[in-house]
């Protein structure tokens, strides 16, 4: 089922359209959650931080995938909003054959380059024979993401967020249960939990292709939408390689970070492994309602309900920030319960760092909400370079602070925590200011479209 954005209430159409995506994206999340807690609890601290650390380098990988299928599907929305169905089939052809062909690239060359990038990352020698095992099997799930994010990216763009939710419900609750299955009755180690990840992984995106192809023949290609149009080609260009970037950019800086925090040792790894998760969860929600925010934006954009878009924005600020400050209360209240999931109630100096850290960084979710919301609005008004800039901002101002501080024995690893949200704050204060100056110049320029 599609659903049209352009009309009802706003904050309610808002919600509505986001519920299923923050829902299924939870359930995304335990991909690699499951897996964490399964190996923290039945293997050891060593497997926790070989496979957390495999998590964020995971993510600035499909970040790559995933920022080429957000801005297709930024275009698909426009094209949705216009009741374009020959241009939005030509998009579809267009975009799917550009980012699959770059996902095989993608494929090659981290199978090929496995070592380097685990000198790059610090990885200390008593972990490194584990993460090097998990991540290369890992790898081979790349395709089924690329297959899952595309089609979902594509289901969103026209309204329905349902179908991608029923998909990867199915595909999490498979890997939870291989991982016990793989770890504790076959007692596969980290290889068991990369399988069980990679298989639930490829029945999402199988899964959802087919559901695709089966079930909704109006976006099915025929002869006369196979072509490269120069024009759909630079179109989608500039939302997808732009929002690419600034998925890249995100998770590469988060990336350097993790490379820093390696250099720290197993102890700090595992904390700072099983507190990311708890992050990851706690503001996934207002990273997919500032996804919905995009698509409404974006479909509105195309409609050109100028009016519209200026409630919406008021709507979803209002909404985000509302939600961050109740989550912020929740994991700073119960960060040692949310910890011991990962790990056991003996190993204190990981649990003090773990809550050090969700203290910091936990107090100040708000600004990641504002942050997401100003990646949507940009990319759906044509303008993804300004997502480039705001990420840049945010991430260049993370990774600085974090070598400065954390390099100053008296501050060391609190460095590190510290400079997220100042990051976030200061992105957001940019992204701001910039609406504030260039309101008029977007709004004009919709009409025009």
């Amino acid at each position: 089922m599609h659903k049209d954005l352009t009309t009802g209430n706003i904050t309610k159409t808002m919600l509505f359209f986001a519920f299923p995506m923050i829902v299924g994206n939870l359930l995304q999340q335990f991909y690699n959650v499951a897996d964490t807690l399964v190996v923290g609890q039945f293997i050891g601290t060593d497997a926790l931080a070989a496979v957390g650390s495999s998590y964020t380098l995971m993510t600035f990988i499909t970040s790559i995938i995933l920022g080429l299928c957000m801005g297709s599907g930024a275009v698909f929305s426009i094209r949705f909003g216009q009741k374009d169905d020959e241009n939005l089939k030509l998009s579809i052809f267009t975009s799917f054959v550009l980012i699959g062909v770059l996902t095989i690239i993608l494929n090659i060359l981290v199978f090929i380059f496995t070592d380097q990038i685990m000198a790059f990352l610090n990885v200390p020698n008593e972990i490194y024979s584990l993460m090097r095992e998990y991540i290369v099997i890992i790898f081979i799930g790349i395709p089924a993401t690329f297959l899952y994010n595309y089609f979902a990216s594509l289901l969103r763009a026209v309204g329905n967020s349902v179908t991608p939710l029923v998909f990867l419900a199915v595909s999490a609750i498979l890997n939870i249960a291989l991982d016990l299955v793989f770890v504790i009755v076959f007692n596969w180690g980290v290889a068991g939990a990369a399988i069980a990840t990679v298989f639930s992984q490829f029945v999402s995106g199988i899964g959802i292709t087919l559901y695709t192809f089966f079930r909704l023949p109006e976006f099915r290609i025929s002869k006369r939408h196979m072509i490269m149009k120069k024009e759909t080609v630079s179109e989608l260009s500039q939302f997808s390689i732009l929002t690419c970037m600034q998925q890249s950019i995100m998770n590469f800086g988060i990336l350097m970070v993790q490379g820093l925090v390696n250099s720290f040792g197993p102890t700090v790894m595992a904390a700072f492994a099983a507190a990311v998760k708890i992050d990851s969860f706690a503001y996934m929600p207002v990273q997919d309602f500032g996804n919905a925010f995009s698509t409404f934006i974006a479909q509105n954009y195309g409609a050109k309900k100028t009016e519209r878009i200026k409630k919406g924005i008021k709507s979803a600020v209002i909404t985000s920030v509302i939600f961050c400050i109740i989550i912020s209360a929740i994991v700073f209240i119960f960060a040692k319960p949310l910890l011991l999931l990962f790990i056991k109630p003996n190993e204190t100096e990981i649990l003090e760092i773990g809550i050090q850290y969700l203290h910091i960084e936990g107090s100040f979710y708000f600004g990641i909400g504002c942050l997401f919301l100003w990646y949507g609005f940009y990319r759906a008004v044509s303008v993804p370079s300004m997502s480039v800039v705001l990420t840049v901002i945010s991430l260049g101002t993370r990774v600085a602070l974090a070598y400065i501080l954390s390099a100053i024995p008296a501050i060391g690893v609190v460095g590190i925590w510290a400079s997220v949200p100042i990051g976030w704050i200061l992105a957001d204060i940019f992204g701001l200011i910039y609406y504030k100056i260039n309101s008029k110049k977007i709004t004009e320029r919709m009409e025009k479209a």
